[in-house]
């Protein structure tokens, strides 16, 4: 809240920044037009003009130190700076005004020179008081395109002031501190600049424009005063008082505080990018024509500081890329590494071939969803925190935990410890917890590796599908239950019928994990493989029976099945997913199936598997009216009708499944 006191200040100060405003442009007239108003006053009026306005500047910018603490120091060296330099000039003006001639060095040469190291230090600790924090790479880039500026200035303006130097030490050290001063001012600019991110507020636009109208303005001055054509009271004279008036200006502003200064995207390139090239112009321009030895030097320094910048920036975006991979890998509600991080640690295990076996088990906390729904999700996170930060205290040695995302959990053990073993156990006693209204148990299954599985996904799916086997064994499930009673149902019916159904649930489901389909996915592929002649329970005997072919009528009635298993299978709202599967796998991947037509990509995924999987069934089955064929000839036959009637990419993965024999049949599980 601002006081009573800091807003009359305010006011006072604004009043006499519009005055100063008002003396400026009077004086640019006089200066540039020559205008000789107010008649009636004597000539120096416009000296003492000059005057004002210069001590105005000074007297406002000490006057900010009063209201802002943290700002106190830097404005009062910035003002002690800018006092300087109008003392220097009335001594001038009082001094040396009418003289014939003036001594170089004089005592006004002091005043003048103070200014700049005042002007340094005071926007340095400008800086510090406003940016909070300060990458390195930045401060360097702040040097850059200071040393940059400084090589560019002293190429073009130093060679003409020091061929015009000369006599006392004392003389040509003075004549030099100018050029090299309103060098370094220019170069404090671009570093101002980079160091604020090019963010132009708070007054920060202000004092850039002030300080580069002094470094030009006093750069043009040492030029025309080495070549003997510089006039006094012309449009440069102006220059001065303007760069007082603009700092006094930024004094009053509000503060732009920068929480922490950085560089994003293309402008971490702008400042390295840009003075490279001017200081290598400059080093090639030296091969032909040479430049100063100061803008050698200068243009040399800031090509190493580019090249220290890029070694930065390589240090840095491996930083950045060592973080981001750790942060891909780690799970950040619970700190365990990810599902991310459980694959690759499984991969680089196989990769090994000296490898050890070693245990994979999964675990699946039971009951968190009714506790995410009673007590909230942030109760939630924090149940899985604790959990995960107790499983991380019970492994030990080589055994690593991990959280795969959600409610599920997992351990990589050393040699194959099998689901009764301690280790996973204690994992799985970590994982539970209960209390007033509430009861998490854990539900778990465990694969070893590579006995069982060779590589990281079929690892996955052998211990998910022993764990939901243990969670599913434990209580009733509405769909499991629906689909007994119907599949007991079509046994009683037809027994050959049921046990078909039977295997090809149990190829539907390695087929699907082998493409990698989520375990919901696979579930509904499950039920709907087994339930997809459901339909025929509504077929009568003498066509579903009939050892000789079909006639068109008994076709168009067989055909019908698929849309009256539909019907049957939606009844049941636990199998509702399965609906639409069982319609559609009769369709052909080429369009000419039934009952809709459709064909490719428009048939779900999982009725594509099912009519692999089936076919293949009936074709190694025997029946008492034929011979089964060989899993071979059957194969060979899926592959002959890939692309037509069957989708290519399934029949490749049944290919898959069936070329590792330990996987036939299946190990059966329950659907959830």
């Amino acid at each position: 809240m601002v006081n009573p006191f800091e807003r009359r200040l305010t006011s006072l100060m604004y009043g006499a920044l519009g005055a100063l405003v008002a003396g400026l442009a009077l004086l640019f007239a006089h200066n540039t037009l020559g205008m000789p108003w107010p008649p009636v006053l004597p000539a120096s009026w416009w000296e003492w003009l000059y005057s004002a306005i210069e001590f105005g500047a000074v007297a406002v910018c000490a006057a900010r130190a009063l209201g802002r603490p943290e700002e106190r120091l830097a404005w009062l060296i910035i003002a002690i700076g800018l006092l300087a330099f109008s003392v220097g000039d009335v001594y001038y003006t009082a001094v040396f005004q009418n003289a014939d001639s003036v001594p170089f060095p004089s005592i006004d040469d002091a005043f003048y020179l103070a200014c700049y190291p005042a002007l340094y230090v005071g926007v340095v600790l400008l800086l510090r008081a406003r940016i909070r924090s300060m990458p390195g790479a930045m401060w360097l880039d702040g040097l850059i395109g200071a040393l940059a500026v400084a090589a560019v200035g002293a190429a073009l303006i130093f060679g003409v002031v020091v061929s015009g130097t000369g006599g006392a030490p004392l003389t040509v050290a003075t004549n030099l501190a100018y050029p090299l001063g309103d060098l370094v001012l220019l170069g404090l600019i671009v570093g101002v600049l980079t160091l604020t991110g090019w963010t132009l507020r708070g007054g920060w636009l202000l004092i850039g424009i002030a300080l580069a109208v002094f470094a030009v303005v006093d750069s043009i001055y040492l030029y025309q005063a080495a070549l003997g054509t510089y006039k006094p009271d012309k449009l440069l004279d102006v220059g001065w008082p303007a760069t007082m008036v603009l700092i006094a200006g930024a004094a009053w502003q509000r503060p732009a505080r920068i929480a922490r200064g950085r560089l994003e995207g293309w402008r971490t390139l702008v400042v390295p990018t840009i003075a490279a090239i001017a200081c290598l112009v400059l080093e090639f321009r030296d091969h032909y024509e040479r430049i100063n030895v100061v803008a050698h030097y200068l243009a040399s320094a800031c090509l190493l500081a580019v090249i220290a910048r890029l070694a930065m920036t390589f240090g840095e975006n491996m930083r950045m890329l060592r973080q981001s991979r750790l942060e891909s890998l780690t799970d950040p509600l619970t700190g365990l590494a990810n599902r991310r991080g459980l694959m690759a640690e499984i991969e680089d295990r196989l990769a090994h071939s000296t490898s050890e076996p070693f245990t994979l088990a999964i675990f699946d906390l039971d009951g968190f969803k009714g506790y995410n729904d009673s007590f909230g999700h942030a109760a939630g996170d924090a149940l899985l925190a604790r959990v995960g930060s107790r499983l991380r205290a019970t492994v030990s040695g080589d055994a690593i935990a991990f959280r795969m995302g959600g409610d599920e959990f997992c351990l990589l053990a050393p040699s194959a410890l099998g689901e009764t073993h301690p280790t996973v156990i204690a994992a799985r006693d970590s994982l539970t917890e209960s209390g007033e209204g509430f009861s998490i148990g854990c539900s778990y299954g465990a694969v070893a590796i590579p006995d069982e599985a060779d590589d990281a996904e079929r690892a996955l799916v052998i211990a998910d599908r022993r764990m939901y086997d243990q969670k599913d064994g434990g209580r009733p499930n509405p769909a499991t239950e629906s689909k007994r009673v119907l599949l007991h149902a079509l046994a009683e019916r037809s027994g050959d019928l049921g046990d078909h159904m039977d295997d090809v649930g149990n190829l539907v489901e390695a087929v699907g994990y082998e493409l990698g389909l989520p375990r919901a996915e696979v579930v509904a592929a499950r039920q709907a493989a087994e339930l997809h002649d459901v339909g025929k329970l509504a077929i009568p005997d003498s066509i579903l029976n009939k050892p000789g072919p079909l006639d068109q009528e008994e076709w168009a009635f067989m055909r019908r099945h698929t849309l009256i298993g539909e019907r049957i299978v939606a009844s049941a709202v636990s199998l509702r997913e399965a609906a639409p599967i069982v319609r559609a796998t009769h369709e052909r991947w080429d369009g000419a199936g039934y009952p809709d037509g459709v064909g490719g990509e428009q048939i779900p995924l999982a009725a594509r598997i099912i009519a692999v999987c089936d076919a293949f069934d009936a074709m190694v089955a025997t029946r008492p009216y034929r011979i089964g064929m060989s899993p071979e000839d059957a194969l060979a036959e899926l592959r002959r009708c890939a692309g037509t009637q069957f989708d290519p990419a399934v029949v490749d993965a049944f290919e898959r499944i069936q070329a590792r024999p330990s996987e036939r049949p299946v190990e059966q599980t329950a659907a959830a």
